[in-house]
């Protein structure tokens, strides 16, 4: 697993004030890194997944069996920065029943005729199980911060601070109350450059089987990079706490991406001190009695061999 100390580098501490260009967006060209070259930090990375991938999978049985607590994990970055693939990647050996995926899209009439958490409670994890917003309610003081237009009906035109200051106090709170009643909440905001971006958007283009992930939006979106950038800092800054921090992952390297996030996923649900659910006397008694009834020897069913 990857040391803590490492990890810490890529948490926002909370009432920090946030400059992304504080943060690598590929790990691979620190100058630590540089001394263990790209193959070696490839190689490591691929088995830091392979072994997060099986303590995640032991985790997440155990936060099934315990039916105590859940886990959101939430994904925000700038278009082809690699949520679906980390999301994929690091998800990939949990079981399925105990897992569910949210993909955000634009709100409908009846979203914007509710609060702008509305939609995102009513997909929040049960008990038990690890729930993922591929995108979240983090749009709403992201995507609309930089186009105001989109707010919907009843918002202000022209939105001033306080308005987005009373945005990031709801999500506090509503992260706040998330805790309170037993979710762990991990956030991670995948930190791509400008050019990276630019190499996956014109790989979509060239390949044929990956023109249909390219969309014309996403050139549209790429011309407000700088507001982008600043929407990010801004909603970093005023939403990373204790109870939720946020992650800013390096993502030109997916695969470093991927292990980054999956070992940050894994300890800390190996942190929930969870237990498996203690049996009763009474229950323990009658598990007993099956194991009798089974370890004893029965006549075979005719057409049946008898077992030795």
């Amino acid at each position: 697993m990857i040391k803590p100390k490492l990890i810490q580098q890529f948490v926002v501490e909370p009432g920090a004030t946030v400059n992304l260009k504080n943060f690598v967006t590929d790990w691979t060209a620190t100058d630590n890194a540089q001394e263990l070259g790209k193959d070696v930090i490839k190689e490591r990375a691929n088995e830091i997944l392979a072994e997060s991938r099986k303590q995640l999978d032991a985790a997440q049985e155990l936060l099934y069996a315990s039916d105590t607590n859940s886990v959101l994990l939430i994904f925000q970055a700038m278009d082809a920065a690699g949520k679906d693939g980390t999301i994929r990647h690091v998800m990939s050996g949990v079981n399925p029943q105990g897992c569910q995926v949210y993909s955000f899209k634009k709100p409908s009439t009846e979203e914007l005729d509710h609060n702008f958490l509305w939609r995102y409670m009513k997909a929040l994890p049960e008990r038990g199980r690890i729930g993922i917003f591929n995108r979240s309610y983090y749009e709403d003081v992201l995507v609309v911060k930089v186009h105001p237009e989109w707010l919907g009906p009843g918002m202000p035109a022209n939105p001033d601070d306080k308005f987005w200051e009373k945005r990031y106090e709801d999500i506090n709170n509503f992260e706040k109350h998330l805790d309170r009643n037993g979710t762990l909440v991990l956030k991670f905001f995948l930190h791509v450059s400008k050019g990276e971006q630019k190499r996956r958007f014109l790989e979509r283009l060239n390949k044929p089987d990956k023109n249909w992930k390219f969309s014309e939006a996403d050139m549209a979106e790429r011309e407000h990079w700088k507001d982008y950038q600043k929407a990010f800092e801004e909603a970093l800054s005023a939403t990373s706490t204790k109870r939720a921090p946020w992650h800013v992952i390096p993502a030109d390297r997916k695969y470093v991406a991927r292990a980054l996030v999956a070992d940050i996923v894994t300890t800390a649900i190996q942190g929930m001190g969870l237990k498996y659910p203690k049996v009763s006397a009474d229950k323990m008694a009658k598990l007993e009695a099956a194991r009798a009834r089974l370890e004893k020897k029965e006549p075979a069913e005719a057409g049946e061999a008898p077992v030795s």
